[in-house]
């Protein structure tokens, strides 16, 4: 061999060396024209994933948190175009179930003034359409990190399509999910965008940051993700790229004080399980544990886990998986073993917090949780399913099919999970094949079929509750509300009696029972302790504007229309977006002779409701009184205009209608 031919090898050989060394150092990097290809995979992710979500559309809202974030919430269904800014204000002043998330709560204020409250389709196609979102920003970023299309497409499916996601899509409170999920993936590829072309736009980024805040406090893990990010495109993380993050831990801590402060303050870091504080530990390792199992095997997905009377045996052992993924984080660190680093890493620092260690709420799991933490462990399988379809061509066709198989299972536990969703009784249902011992799936059930005016099943299910939590207060208070709706005699309201001088004695300075126990000695005809039982409520809670607005039904019955006036002005200070209380409080001001205050009344009134036949009718009445006829007349045609048959014909002559 000659020398030329010679050198040629061994630089062949010394470029095949220094490529492999470059691979293992640094990751190889798509450039920004290959960035912007490949939408086609991207495309196919999310209409894969739609067709997997779409029967979500056809679902129906459920009574867990939505009502009391939207369907009830005063904040969202008073919503206008005369009150958008001071509604906004509030909004983002506010907690709702003692959560801090604002920009959630404003996209379903916005949602009603577009689809209304009765049309819970649209709500859930916001909720399919921003996780759609989510999966093109997973495709991206998957391809700036190096995977090619395959790779990247099968991350962008299993993000899209695991069961797993179901809780977060297809119930219309986890909005909070899909919301901040956009704007965290989106702040997490700008990032990776700007390390690879060495401009990182902080600013857009913190904007981005602040918006996913503001949608779900779980989005202060982004700054821990960047420095996983970090790690996977240099192999190291250094102090450099932790002082960068300066600005972003600031918001963190600041949003993480705030949430802790809010659940504190609301009691919502009062657990169902009265574990002591050193089991929780146990309830964080055997979570973790679960997340991960389900990751490969989404079995017995529940909308609710709830607690176990006393910590299981088999928690305890899942304490040494703690010390395991440290370990095994150290190790893939030191050694370079990036994608398993990265991966393992970036699920953790996303779930770490959810982890119930300090325990909130009814259940010490929640598929939710693993929305955005999930990323990690597709990225995982990803990466290698990429490596080795192309490095090893003889499995290419095995893997595609296994992948294949994995889509299809997937696909179809999704489109079977959604259905769980489809109303609140197949919601609670679901939980009671799983969990018959818990009395909360009982009495949400019999509250939804209450509703439905299915009385003897919403019966049986309240007696359930009873049966298997005796103590348990609010159980007799909801049956007492059943027999107090469909009662035609006496003995029935006796029977809500019985049950709401039970659930006093059980809780004696709860002010709603009082009120409610108040509601049923009127309908018996005993005005005089209705007032008392009323008047004590309101005294236990002075927030409860059901009191005062049932004790003024009372007080004018009994022709008192003063103290029906102060207790309906007592309502309109806590809730003031009331259009019929309004419209009863120019009525009264009517009958006390005080006309002239009680056309702005009406005025308020007609303002939040302005199709309301009666409104302009009783204002058109009240002008009339006044001597202003002109105004009286353009009231009592609206009136009529919109349907108002009634019109008194002394009225129209008055007028010349």
């Amino acid at each position: 061999m000659s020398k030329k031919s010679t050198k040629a090898v061994q630089n062949k050989k010394a470029k095949k060396l220094k490529k492999k060394t470059a691979q293992k150092s640094e990751v190889t990097l798509p450039s920004f024209w290959k960035e912007s290809k490949n939408l086609i995979p991207a495309l196919a992710a999310i209409l894969i994933t739609l067709a997997c979500f779409y029967n979500t559309t056809n679902n129906e809202f459920v009574n867990w948190d939505d009502d009391r974030n939207f369907y009830e919430n005063e904040h969202v269904i008073t919503a206008s175009s005369d009150n958008f800014w001071s509604n906004t204000k509030d909004i983002f002043s506010s907690t709702s179930i003692g959560n801090y998330n604002p920009l959630t709560i404003w996209t379903f204020a916005i949602e009603n003034r577009v689809y209304g409250i009765n049309n819970p389709g649209p709500w859930h196609g916001t909720n399919v359409f921003l996780h759609l979102l989510c999966v093109f920003f997973v495709y991206r970023i998957s391809l700036l990190l190096g995977l090619r299309w395959q790779g990247s497409l099968l991350v962008a499916l299993l993000f899209g399509i695991h069961p797993m996601r179901v809780e977060s899509v297809a119930w219309v409170t986890e909005r909070k999910d899909v919301l901040f999920g956009v704007f965290y993936l989106a702040a997490l590829y700008l990032y990776i965008k700007g390390k690879i072309i060495g401009k990182v736009r902080h600013l857009v980024i913190a904007i981005l940051f602040l918006l996913s805040l503001f949608s779900k406090i779980q989005a202060v893990i982004l700054p821990l993700s960047m420095l996983a990010v970090d790690y996977y495109l240099s192999g190291k993380i250094t102090k450099k790229d932790i002082f960068q993050k300066g600005p972003y831990f600031i918001l963190s801590l600041l949003f993480g004080l705030l949430g802790v402060f809010i659940l504190d303050d609301q009691g919502s870091l009062e657990s169902a399980a009265t574990y002591p504080a050193w089991q929780r530990i146990f309830v964080g390792s055997y979570s973790y544990l679960i997340y991960l199992v389900k990751a490969i095997v989404p079995y017995k997905m529940s909308p609710l886990y709830p607690y176990a009377s006393s910590l299981p045996l088999y928690y305890y052992p899942t304490i040494f998986l703690g010390p395991s993924v440290l370990y095994g984080l150290y190790y893939t660190y030191k050694n370079d073993l990036r994608i398993w680093f990265f991966g393992l890493a970036f699920f953790t620092v996303n779930i770490m917090f959810l982890l119930q260690i300090l325990g909130a709420g009814q259940g010490f799991l929640a598929d939710r949780f693993t929305y955005i933490a999930y990323f990690g462990l597709f990225f995982i399988a990803g990466y290698f399913f990429d490596k080795y379809i192309h490095e090893t061509p003889k499995y290419k066709s095995l893997l595609m099919g296994a992948a294949v198989l994995i889509f299809i299972a997937f696909g179809f536990m999704t489109i079977k999970q959604n259905q769980v969703w489809k109303n609140s009784e197949t919601l609670w249902s679901h939980v009671l094949k799983y969990y018959q011992n818990s009395t909360l799936p009982y009495g949400n059930r019999a509250n939804y079929l209450r509703s439905q005016g299915r009385t003897q099943e919403a019966l049986s299910d309240y007696s359930k509750t009873i049966a298997l939590k005796p103590e348990g207060q609010q159980a007799y208070n909801s049956r007492a509300r059943l027999y107090f709706d469909i009662a035609k005699s006496a003995d029935t309201l006796r029977l809500a009696l019985n049950d709401y001088n039970k659930a006093i004695s059980l809780d004696p300075q709860n002010g709603e029972f009082y009120v409610n126990r108040g509601a049923t000695y009127a309908r018996l005809g005993d005005a005089d302790t209705a007032i008392k039982d009323m008047t004590l409520g309101i005294q236990y809670k002075p927030s409860h504007a059901v009191g005062y607005l049932n004790r003024s039904v009372i007080y004018s019955q009994l022709g008192n229309v003063q103290a029906a006036l102060d207790d309906i002005n007592s309502y309109i200070k806590l809730k003031p977006y009331n259009s019929d209380i309004w419209y009863e409080k120019g009525r009264s001001l009517r009958t006390l002779n005080r006309v002239e205050q009680a056309i702005p009344a009406f005025t308020r009134a007609i303002k939040l409701n302005n199709s309301n036949e009666v409104y302009h009718y009783e204002r058109g009445r009240t002008y009339s009184f006044l001597g202003k006829l002109a105004e009286a007349k353009v009231d009592i045609l609206n009136a009529i205009n919109l349907g108002y048959k009634n019109v008194d014909p002394a009225l129209k002559n008055k007028l010349g209608i």
